[in-house]
């Protein structure tokens, strides 16, 4: 291959490593380091004038700093004249937006605690009410009738305009406001100069709407079927599950390919009394079968933990995970060990050594082959459809 450069960042240098080596290419010479107050400098040590530049930093670790080292490096290659850069991101920063907090052991959190309302002001920004002192907790749904009624005319009174700025909500309580980033992370990696972004199984694919430059976004689902028929006894007997509903479309694509049964877990409101609180329901059949639970992240790794105890409380015989990027943050690796899963397999988008030897459960699958082939087949101008087949 000629004319073309590869980097790695300081993320993830042996994943870098391994699609150059793939390619038959040394990894680009560039050095990454700090000054003292923690600011990132980047030096280029080779000519990529007119050169097809591809960059590989992974969204893990001290994430900040990765993307702030990736946008430089981007920026230096664009500014020395490189022909082309491409932004190779296996597991993309930011790309998740919860809807909801989060406790400390990641559990989701169905309606804030009543400290959340410290110091609130439930008037209207104009009007002339005073802020609600910080000592005292106010709760918008147990406002009396008479005060919201008050409220209500403070808010009739100002013109149609502002009547949207009503801070409080009559039905489900106070929601917190998130900030949703995903503009912002693709208008920063286009101002640095990316011409292409290339990376693997976007928790949210509706992500690739924010970039006005091509993006490719790699399924996982390849990668996952070879581990299944790889390391799985009886596979064709296996059920795939799906922890949650918004995996339900990957699930299902690998268990047709595979011609598997496919089962899925799910939030169900039940009761009456407390609309807040969600069940886990199972949908589908486990009993005394091997399941096979896929997903695209794993950071605290409470929804799959909490997946596999529904299957076994339902009669699975044996317990498989496979994950594309697992985060493993906080004490994720302790609630593996703890948890009914027997085995889990994830991908090396983020780096796996010390989750290995901490989780005797843990198996490592190999991502390089599909960046390789990606960056092979985009820097020759064939076409990457070959590596979506499993989604038709």
């Amino acid at each position: 291959m000629h004319n073309i450069v590869i980097f790695g960042g300081s993320s993830h240098p042996d994943l870098a490593g391994q699609i150059a080596s793939r390619l038959g290419l040394p990894l680009g010479n560039v050095i990454l380091t700090k000054f003292s107050n923690k600011e990132t400098n980047v030096e280029i040590r080779e000519s990529v004038r007119e050169q097809d530049v591809y960059i590989v930093q992974s969204g893990c670790g001290h994430v900040n700093d990765n993307f702030m080292e990736l946008l430089i490096m981007i920026s230096a290659c664009k500014i020395a004249s490189a022909a082309k850069v491409t932004a190779v991101i296996p597991c993309f920063p930011y790309a998740r937006q919860p809807d909801a907090p989060f406790k400390k052991d990641g559990t989701p959190l169905s309606r804030l605690p009543r400290d959340a309302f410290r110091g609130y002001n439930f008037g209207t920004p104009y009007s002339s009410t005073t802020v609600t002192p910080s000592s005292e907790i106010i709760d918008p749904l147990d406002k009396p009738e008479e005060q919201n009624s008050v409220a209500n005319c403070s808010i009739n009174s100002v013109t149609n305009s502002v009547t949207n700025y009503a801070t409080f909500r009559s039905v489900g309580g106070y929601k917190h406001w998130i900030a949703r980033s995903g503009t912002l992370i693709a208008n920063l990696l286009m101002c640095a100069g990316a011409d292409h972004i290339m990376t693997m199984d976007l928790h949210d694919p509706q992500f690739q709407g924010f970039f006005d430059i091509p993006v490719d976004n790699l399924y996982g689902q390849p990668l996952m079927i070879k581990c299944i028929k790889e390391n799985i006894p009886s596979w064709e007997e296996a059920v795939i599950v799906s922890p949650d509903a918004g995996g339900a479309k990957r699930a299902t694509a690998i268990a047709e390919r595979l011609r598997m049964e496919f089962a899925l877990i799910h939030k169900e409101r039940r009761s009456q009394n407390k609309p807040h609180k969600a069940d886990m329901m199972l949908v589908g059949d486990v009993n005394n079968k091997i399941c096979v639970l896929v997903d695209d992240i794993a950071d605290t790794s409470y929804t799959i933990t909490k997946a596999a105890k529904i299957l076994y409380e339902n009669g699975a015989k044996k317990i498989y995970a496979i994950i594309t990027h697992a985060i493993m943050s906080g004490d994720a690796i302790q609630r593996i060990q703890e948890s009914n899963i027997d085995q889990i397999f994830v991908g090396d988008s983020v780096p796996q050594d010390e989750h290995l030897a901490q989780c005797y459960k843990m198996s490592v699958f190999n991502v390089a082959p599909l960046f390789a082939e990606a960056i092979r087949r985009t820097h020759n101008g064939e076409s990457v459809s070959a590596l979506f087949e499993v989604m038709d």
